[in-house]
């Protein structure tokens, strides 16, 4: 177990994931300057927003997240910073600390059960495909804006999972369903769930 402070957001970070930030409130400001004085990589814990909003605090905060890895650092002025970090790893929260002055949580890495299951790769490839449809229907509509020749992910298929969550046009809710999935076959079931409704909602709205 180890005390990380946090970053909890209305979006879901994955494994593999890019976040870029606009730190402005000051209790992140001050997450930002502890995490470049720790020893290590600076790194914090992001999670999903479930009920409230990202500014002024009193919100309530989903139980599993990512661990975000800061790789890029600018300080706009006194009062803002430019981050860009990486989703690195998954988390379990154990509790939530008391805000001092940012989130804190206990919290324990959360890996996947079962990473390498047999014919993961197959399964990858089909709803890869099922994801690029649902993508050419969302761009059709308006909803997103993506070049399809860049919809690639992973030769690792247990990586290529978590690309797929990230691509799938879906929401926050969907999405964080998919990070708490408990491995690579049952985070493709639960995204082959959730396409079926995408696509009949799409299909329909085309129609």
């Amino acid at each position: 177990m180890a005390v990380m402070p946090m970053f909890p957001l209305g979006s879901v970070l994955l494994p593999g994931g890019v976040l870029p930030l606009h730190v402005f409130e000051p209790r992140y400001r001050q997450m930002v300057i502890d995490c470049l004085q720790a020893e290590n990589t600076p790194e914090f814990g992001q999670t999903l927003i479930t009920h409230g909003h990202e500014a002024g605090g009193g919100d309530e905060r989903a139980m599993i997240g990512t661990v975000a890895q800061m790789i890029q650092i600018e300080a706009l002025d006194t009062e803002r910073y430019a981050i860009v970090a990486v989703g690195v790893r998954r988390i379990r929260v154990n509790a939530w600390l008391p805000d001092d002055p940012y989130p804190l949580a206990d919290v324990d890495d959360f890996p996947d059960v079962d990473p390498d299951p047999p014919n993961l790769a197959v399964e990858v490839a089909a709803t890869h495909g099922r994801v690029r449809a649902a993508l050419a229907m969302a761009m059709e509509l308006g909803d997103v804006q993506v070049d399809l020749e860049e919809t690639e992910i992973a030769d690792d298929p247990l990586v290529a999972t978590y690309h797929l969550a990230s691509l799938a046009p879906i929401g926050p809710a969907d999405r964080y369903r998919l990070l708490a999935a408990s491995g690579p076959s049952a985070r493709l079931a639960v995204l082959d769930e959730v396409l079926d409704d995408v696509e009949a909602a799409l299909k329909f709205r085309l129609s």
